[in-house]
């Protein structure tokens, strides 16, 4: 249980909107950023702060932390993992099924270290906190409720009759 400065041992939701809120918001634009580097977005490759600057450049990478699959299956993951990342990370942002988004972002995070540990050593997914994100999305999805989200909006609307909805969660 957590403590509030009055000593009362109760949990402020309120703070706990605001800490969902910046969970969301922080790995949705993580994932939201690293395809935007890949697209080119950030600059090209050897411009500051760019890993790689164009989709064959992490296709390349790609190809490094998948070792096990086929050359010919890299495009197809590059493609799959970047379209996972544009979607989950838009609907944690916006807070649409964010449970479901929170759990599958924290498996692809966890993927993701997995596949560079194996790739290129441990080193990568420690430095750039890969393993924390995977832990961060899947704390995310414990959390009861979601402010400032679709989830949140959509549970506090009247569900229309014969809709099916009328025991739905904000899931």
């Amino acid at each position: 249980m957590h403590s509030n400065a009055d000593g009362s041992g109760h949990f402020d939701f309120r703070i706990g909107g605001l800490i969902t809120l910046y969970l969301r918001i922080a790995i949705g634009t993580g994932f939201l950023s690293a395809v935007a580097d890949r697209i080119g977005w950030w600059g090209p490759l050897g411009a500051p702060q760019v890993s790689w600057g164009d989709f064959q450049h992490f296709l390349a990478y790609t190809a490094k932390l998948n070792p096990w699959f086929p050359r010919s299956w890299i495009p197809a993951i590059g493609v799959t993992a970047t379209a996972c990342e544009v979607c989950l990370g838009l609907m944690l942002i916006i807070g649409y099924r964010t449970r479901l988004a929170a759990v599958l972002s924290g498996l692809l995070a966890l993927a993701f270290a997995i596949g560079m540990v194996c790739g290129i050593g441990v080193h990568a997914p420690l430095s750039y906190s890969v393993f924390p994100v995977s832990a961060g999305s899947l704390l995310l999805a414990d959390a009861r409720r979601y402010p400032a989200s679709l989830d949140n909006w959509r549970a506090k609307r009247p569900a229309p009759p014969g809709s099916g909805r009328e025991h739905d969660i904000a899931a």
